[in-house]
């Protein structure tokens, strides 16, 4: 079958463009709200207490004014996520600022306010944990190791200067990361029956469906979930939304209406998962030529006062730890630690962000005890085609990192601006003599991100993809993949078309609604392209293919094909697609076809050593950032970016670009500005007039280039692209500011207060 011309690799405009930037789609707060009740949530004020009471005055709060608590949950009390020891409400104790105690409904926001206020808890205030040294001090709530070679005799030849080993180590921070999607978390639930309905803005409806299904006991059929317009998610619209959903039921039981729950941005900074705050250490063994030896990489995660997704996240980052260079001996360590605030979650990049900013300035500080220029000490370590991961996995002819670091070098002259800063810093060292206002200095970073789940999670899923005919004769995909502004409902149909012979105005896309679309996965893990579109398009084609056959039976003529959404002939054209369809319908043919995801047969994972393929495929991004740094206040500014992006094959080209730009943007916001401040386990910074994320103001000349090293397996050997321009810029941006002033810094964000510090000490003989 031919493909019609221009689809693929092509930009139509977005499905959902237009609606969205007149105002018109509907958020889940702009439906209706006649007969719906508004939601409220009590929450802890402390990092740790016992609850001594918990009571509802009615005589302060609105007449009709329901109340529940934790008593009144007669199924599970517990989010069922990995596990289910998250509590939908606490109980006997709370375990962070914002936890939520107790629920409230009314008919209007004011009366909700109200009845909230009418809640008295009293509380006995225990001990918290709240840093990271206590933390490590405790039982961790999850670990996970992957060895190979003789790491740890290398490492001590290295340590005793043998076999010409040079033993390099380096301890790394990152900070916990708010999501700021412009939509905030929001949901509406409605009884009907015994039967639960349940609306709102999530990335995973079956991932609510599943865990309201846990809550309150109910089967399969008893639940709906159908995800709306939602305002972007990063992440933070995967875990979350299930405990408000529970929130929102439970209410909706007890007022025996609708009742919707949103949250003001005050509400949603405090209450909601954050990225994971991350503490690597790195020992490394390395050759005089900067060649890499072995590395034992000890990488913990902030996991917050529950569990969560930690344990995957967790997965991803050991998994992405040495980055996507050789390193043929490891011993990686992997925790998560438990501390009094709130759980720790998914965001964009899921663990890999974390263990590659340390890796990234690990290989700077090896650069830099070795006198090798940045570049040079990457060339020499790059995977090419036919090296080995640490888990044992080959990499194959798609492995685009050396191409994505060329790319990105060259196109950001890297070397010639990088050895020019260093000079100019030399010559006007010591920092702070007055000689340069302005500093100005170039970094370099590279990244690589595993496609899909991790392991056998795609293997086990199978995620099936339905398409059916409408009855004007158009194909409909039915699948739980949601919008979150990534261009899902644009990419999906297209590649359909592609496969079906269609033009895309063909192919619709329904709405994620449990009781109409099979669970075809989460919208997570840069897999929505790869393995809900490419089943998609299998999907569309063998539907496409029952109705040529038909036809060519009911004309007893064989070699008839659908181009460009017109039935051809070997005389040429035979009708339009549409009216194929309905007659096909018509005489009463199967409307649709359902197929699974096949992964690569050849994927194998071994889930207790962590040895074989983790990921099918990787894309890789290399880039170039440019700063000004102010010698007199320390304070940074991103000038320049230049990256190339290595995505396999590019399906929607501004959609990709935007993907690469915003999520370059996002990283820089991690590495210079955005600061979750906490004082006695209250968050300082809970607001956006104070947590700082870049403005278009903030945002560098960014410069974009697409690189195609096609992977064997489908849609046309396209990547993920969603996560991985958010695992490399942080590094770059701090290898920026050591080019410019001499700071080697090794936490992020880089706050002029934190490079002052960093200097004090370096400059008082402390850590480098």
């Amino acid at each position: 079958m031919k493909h019609p011309p221009g689809i693929l690799g092509s930009s139509p405009l977005r499905r959902d463009g237009l609606e969205k930037v007149t105002g018109a789609a509907r958020y889940l707060d702009d439906l209706p709200a006649e007969g719906t009740w508004v939601g409220a949530t009590v929450r802890s004020r402390h990092p740790h207490a016992r609850i001594v009471s918990l009571r509802f005055d009615r005589t302060k709060a609105p007449a009709d004014a329901v109340f529940v608590h934790a008593g009144d949950i007669d199924g599970v009390n517990g989010l069922q996520i990995l596990d289910d020891r998250w509590p939908i409400l606490a109980s006997k104790e709370v375990h962070y600022v914002g936890e939520a105690v107790a629920l409230v409904a009314a008919p209007t926001a004011e009366d909700a306010l109200r009845a909230a206020a009418a809640v008295e808890v009293e509380y006995e205030q225990r001990p918290a944990v709240l840093d990271w040294e206590e933390a490590a001090r405790n039982e961790p709530l999850y670990e996970l190791a992957l060895d190979e070679g003789r790491c740890e005799a290398i490492l001590e030849a290295a340590a005793n200067g043998d076999d010409g080993l040079i033993l390099v180590e380096g301890e790394y921070f990152t900070g916990a990361q708010e999501h700021l999607y412009l939509e905030t978390q929001a949901m509406l639930a409605e009884w009907v029956d015994g039967r639960l309905a349940v609306t709102g803005s999530m990335q995973c409806p079956y991932y609510v469906k599943n865990a309201l299904q846990h809550v309150f006991s109910l089967g399969e059929d008893a639940v709906q979930v159908v995800g709306r317009y939602m305002g972007g998610a990063f992440g933070g619209k995967e875990d979350y939304p299930s405990l408000l959903a529970a929130h929102a039921a439970l209410l909706a039981r007890a007022a025996r209406r609708p009742v919707r729950i949103v949250y003001d941005r005050h509400e949603d900074i405090v209450a909601t998962t954050k990225r994971h705050p991350s503490h690597t250490r790195i020992r490394s063994a390395v050759k005089k030529d900067g060649t890499l030896v072995a590395a034992r990489v000890d990488f913990d995660l902030d996991g917050g006062a529950y569990l969560g997704l930690s344990p995957v996240v967790l997965s991803r980052g050991i998994l992405h730890a040495t980055g996507p260079y050789r390193v043929p001996n490891v011993r990686i360590r992997g925790r998560v630690l438990r501390t009094d605030t709130p759980p720790s979650g998914a965001f964009r990049g899921f663990g890999a962000p974390q263990s590659q900013f340390a890796w990234e300035r690990h290989m700077d500080r090896i650069g830099r005890r070795l006198g090798i220029d940045p570049l040079t000490l990457r060339r020499r370590n790059v995977l090419h085609p036919g090296d080995r991961l640490p888990t044992g996995q080959l990499m194959d002819a798609s492995c685009g990192a050396a191409a994505a670091l060329e790319e990105a070098a060259r196109r950001g002259d890297f070397l010639r601006r990088w050895k020019k800063a260093e000079e100019d810093r030399r010559r006007d060292e010591p920092l702070g003599r007055g000689n340069r206002p302005v500093a100005t200095g170039v970094g370099l970073s590279l990244a690589f991100h595993g496609a899909g789940f991790t392991g056998l999670g795609e293997h086990r899923m199978r995620s099936p993809v339905t398409v059916r005919l409408t009855a004007e004769g158009r194909l409909e995909i039915l699948c739980a993949a949601t919008e979150m502004g990534q261009g899902a409902v644009t990419v999906l149909p297209m590649l359909a078309a592609d496969a079906a012979g269609l033009r895309i105005d063909d192919v619709l896309i329904h709405e994620p609604d449990t009781d109409v679309v099979p669970d075809s996965g989460p919208t997570v893990a840069s897999r929505t392209t790869m393995v809900v579109g490419a089943t998609a398009a299998r999907a569309a084609h063998e539907l496409v293919q029952r109705i040529v056959q038909w036809k060519e039976e009911q004309m007893g003529e064989a070699a008839l094909r659908v181009e460009d959404s017109r039935l051809l002939g070997p005389g040429g054209e035979i009708g339009d697609f549409r009216e194929l369809a309905r007659e096909y319908l018509a005489a009463g043919q199967p409307d649709a076809v359902t197929v699974h995801n096949e992964p690569p047969p050849w994927q194998r994972f071994d889930e207790d050593s962590y040895h074989g393929s983790a990921y099918p495929t990787y894309s890789y991004q290399a880039q170039v950032i440019e700063v000004e740094v102010d010698t007199d206040t320390l304070q940074v500014r991103p000038t320049r970016a230049v990256a190339a992006a290595e995505v396999g094959k590019v399906l929607h080209e501004v959609q990709c670009r935007g993907q690469v730009e915003g999520g370059l943007l996002q990283a820089v916001g991690w590495a210079l500005w955005e600061e979750m401040k906490r004082k006695d386990g209250q968050l300082l910074n809970d607001r956006m007039t104070t947590y700082i994320v870049p403005t278009f103001l903030d945002a560098p000349e960014m410069e974009v280039h697409l690189i195609e090293e096609p992977w064997e397996g489908p849609p046309h050997g396209a990547k993920g692209v969603g996560e991985l321009p958010m695992d490399g810029p942080a590094s770059a941006v701090c290898a920026a500011i050591e080019n410019a002033v001499g700071i080697a810094l090794d936490s992020i964000p880089a706050t002029p207060e934190r490079l002052l510090d960093h200097h004090i000490e370096a400059a008082q003989g402390g850590r480098r």
